[in-house]
């Protein structure tokens, strides 16, 4: 007997009415009507029955009512019980994996109530790839991380961030691109290019493109772009990448965005189960962003 189950039973119980239950519940009238059905015929007996335009409990029902209501209480006090426990455990080292994005920002916010929660616990930030952290969060050598999907791995509780990413062409200010808003498949066809090592990231670009990966001039590719830029600088490449935090160089124009691109997500990720992921999930909705 599942806990959603008896909600929606004591809902209806207490507005006496399916389409005002089904408001109340935010779902459709009909869902709610076949979810009682489903319920009854489940138990092998009525549950309700209708007098003047009203649903009135049956006597198994009035029975189910008060059990139903014990056990929701039950479940309720259990959640909040075990919700002290897990954040008096909270303690010693986090450590974080974060990719090169502009969704990163959240982990300012998280660190932020974390200490004001807990100004017990220390943090560790680990910067590198998606393969990188993701094999590091694999190992249980990082509790949580933010990554772009998509990640090949079924075993993570994940929670989308609000922030689309975009994929843009990092160039020298000296660059004829750098003047353009955005850039059109057809312009970087015949550039010198260097972009991500992942597969993942090269499939997403050559679909945005419409092109096959023997069609683009790719000199190289990159893990990091800290050691690459210098080459971009001196006009020897372009660099596909994330759009991401700014680059604070004069001699470097920020990323045109590519035009009618794809936009990643990106996400924050941790291990089913893993009670980060679960402790934070209200910090999403408190800054707007879900």
């Amino acid at each position: 007997m599942e806990i959603r189950m008896l909600k929606y039973f004591l809902t209806v119980a207490e507005e006496q009415n399916i389409t005002q239950a089904a408001n109340k519940l935010h779902i459709t009238q009909p869902t709610l009507s076949r979810q009682i059905r489903d319920f009854e015929a489940s138990l092998q007996t009525d549950l309700f029955i209708r007098k003047n335009k009203k649903l009135y409990l049956t006597e198994p029902g009035l029975f189910l009512k008060k059990r139903a209501e014990e056990i929701i209480e039950l479940d309720e006090k259990t959640e909040q019980e075990f919700a002290k426990y897990q954040n008096a455990l909270l303690k010693g080292q986090i450590s974080i994996g974060c990719v090169e994005a502009n969704s990163s920002h959240f982990l300012a916010a998280m660190l932020e109530e974390m200490i004001a929660d807990h100004p017990q616990v220390t943090f560790n930030i680990y910067s590198g790839t998606s393969n990188d952290i993701t094999e590091r969060l694999d190992k249980g050598l990082l509790d949580i991380a933010v990554l772009i999907d998509p990640v090949p791995n079924n075993n993570y509780n994940k929670l989308i961030l609000p922030d689309k990413e975009l994929w843009g062409v990092l160039v020298s200010a000296e660059d004829l691109l750098a003047k353009q808003a955005d850039i059109s498949p057809k312009e970087i066809l015949n550039l010198p290019l260097i972009w991500s090592g992942r597969k993942e990231v090269q499939k997403m670009l050559c679909a945005w493109g419409g092109f096959e990966e023997a069609e683009l001039n790719i000199v190289g590719k990159y893990n990091l772009i800290f050691n690459v830029i210098s080459l971009v600088e001196k006009k020897l490449v372009r660099l596909l990448r994330l759009k991401g935090p700014p680059i604070t160089k004069k001699t470097i124009q920020n990323s045109s965005h590519l035009r009618q691109s794809m936009k990643p997500i990106a996400c924050l990720f941790g291990r089913k189960k893993q009670f980060l992921v679960i402790r934070y999930s209200p910090l999403l909705k408190k800054y707007k962003m879900l």
